[in-house]
């Protein structure tokens, strides 16, 4: 197994996305990274950086390399370092954050994934099915703790009308963390917050011709089909583009006027977009004066490799970026957002104030304080090497009960994919079925116009089954599958 980025047990600290590149070095890069994400308006004034150690393991460089480009800019300026406060970006610096003039005030200290079928009141005995997180490891005191500071802190105006793009305190913290660990340009303005993906695709498409988009809308040949459906109803043809080893192959598309994808990590067959297809799909954009809408599906829980920043950060005036917390803390919070190019602010908000309920403006405020607070970070953080363990288990499973079986997609997420001999995978997911175990199998998400295949297999969630039943369900499931 190649050597794990996800951070060690040990570690403290918040994620910071940078990218070093460039000639001079990895500290001349380091340093170039961090000066620039200051100048941008991505680091803010007065943001904490992460520790010494945590950030070198995070990159991948040795802790005197963070040391010295923290030196570096504290000599120059751009941070300040106290005992005891840690090394923060120094106030007063100009930014000029998403191309616009100005200078982003700090936030303020106040304060998706539908699975693919309705939830059934009598699962599997051995739930391996992929859409879920760990329901048991929601952070129960620290969100409760968040929820009552919130409380006391919000302005009495916060419980009357409000405003369809929702709570300006969460929309400040998410443009922080955002830029900081997803690489995402943008400011509060730019944000609308709604109830998840689902919520995102009826904003931006509608119904018939009433949306903000319009088809036709190009596609990954595999994704969920709870989103194709929805975006048949809302009468948007979708065109299938087909994937490899590098993810959806961008240089097919044509006349469409958008295009969805999952560029952290495809789902469900795993893998990130190549860093050329990244490039070609907003030249694309540019040319055709179209849109790429960005599921950042998975894009905090990766483990062998370092993170993939956003596609948004290439050009956020073509890129609508997707997130929420459905995967990271819970889907019963039914909370996202979309980070949106400036033209569709107003046509979005339109939309929503016409259409669809409003958020909850109590858990927007809980949800500010606990991203401010960095409870958000701790608990990612905490998960993701939870569900690296998980993973781990996973694959050794295999390994030793049925090595003739190959185990891809693993570098991040919450699923694995087994890929099984040809003509075996119906009957596969069937057996599964009669010993109680829960998983689909990849036909499932294939498109139906889609002129080509992934092969066959099984897609096994391994963040949602109860930790006591775990092992059992891996032993069922290997139990099952066909022979060598």
């Amino acid at each position: 197994m190649t050597e794990s980025w996800v951070n060690s047990a040990e570690r403290i600290g918040a994620d910071l996305h940078l990218e070093l590149s460039g000639p001079g070095g990895r500290r001349a890069a380091l340093t170039r990274a961090l000066r620039e994400a200051v100048r941008s308006g991505r680091l803010a004034p007065g943001t904490r950086l992460p520790p010494y150690r945590s950030l070198a393991a995070d990159l991948g460089v040795a802790r005197n390399t963070v040391a010295d480009a923290y030196a570096e800019l504290v000599a120059e300026g751009w941070l300040t370092a106290r005992q005891g406060s840690g090394t923060r970006v120094a106030m007063g610096l100009p930014s000029t954050p998403s191309g616009q003039s100005g200078r982003r005030k700090p936030p303020r200290q106040a304060v998706r994934t539908p699975v693919k079928t309705p939830p059934r009141a009598h699962g599997p005995r051995h739930d391996l099915r992929q859409g879920a997180p760990d329901a048991s490891s929601f952070p129960r005191t620290a969100w409760s703790a968040s929820y009552r500071r919130a409380l006391q802190a919000a302005p009495s105006e916060a419980f009357g009308p409000g405003d369809p793009a929702e709570r300006r305190e969460l929309r400040e913290a998410l443009t922080e963390y955002l830029a900081r660990a997803r690489g995402v340009r943008t400011e509060p303005d730019r944000i609308v917050v709604c109830s998840g993906f689902a919520h995102a695709l009826r904003l931006l498409f509608g119904e018939g011709t009433g949306g903000v988009l319009r088809g036709p809308l190009g596609v990954e040949a595999y994704g969920l089909d709870f989103h194709r459906g929805l975006l048949a109803t809302a009468g948007v043809r979708t065109v299938p583009l087909p994937l490899d080893e590098h993810g959806a192959r961008v240089e097919v598309l044509g006349r469409e006027r958008a295009v969805l994808l999952t560029p952290a990590h495809q789902f469900p067959t795993g893998g990130p977009l190549h860093p050329e297809r990244r490039a070609a799909v907003i030249d694309w954009a540019r040319a055709r004066g179209a849109v790429v809408l960005e599921d950042d599906y998975d894009g905090e829980f990766r483990y062998d490799r370092r993170p993939v920043g956003a596609l948004q950060g290439l050009d956020p005036e073509r890129v609508i970026y997707i997130g929420s917390v459905s995967k990271s803390l819970s889907p019963a919070l039914r909370l996202g957002w979309m980070v949106l190019p400036e033209r569709y602010v107003g046509p979005v908000l339109a939309a929503k104030g016409e259409r669809e309920a409003w958020a909850s403006v109590p858990d927007q405020l809980a949800l500010a304080d606990f991203v401010v607070s960095g409870s958000y970070d701790r608990h990612v953080r905490r998960m993701r090497q939870r569900y690296r363990g998980r993973r781990d288990r996973l694959v050794a499973a295999f390994a030793a009960h049925a090595p003739h079986i190959e185990v891809t997609g693993i570098a991040a997420g919450l699923h694995a994919v087994l890929r099984l001999p040809p003509g075996t995978e119906r009957s596969t997911v069937k057996a599964a079925t009669w010993q109680g175990v829960g998983l689909d199998g990849l036909a499932a998400f294939r498109h139906p116009q889609s002129p080509t295949t992934a092969g066959e297999g099984l897609v096994v969630g391994y963040a949602a089954a109860a930790e006591h039943t775990y092992e059992a369900a891996l032993e069922a499931l290997c139990g099952v599958l066909p022979p060598e």
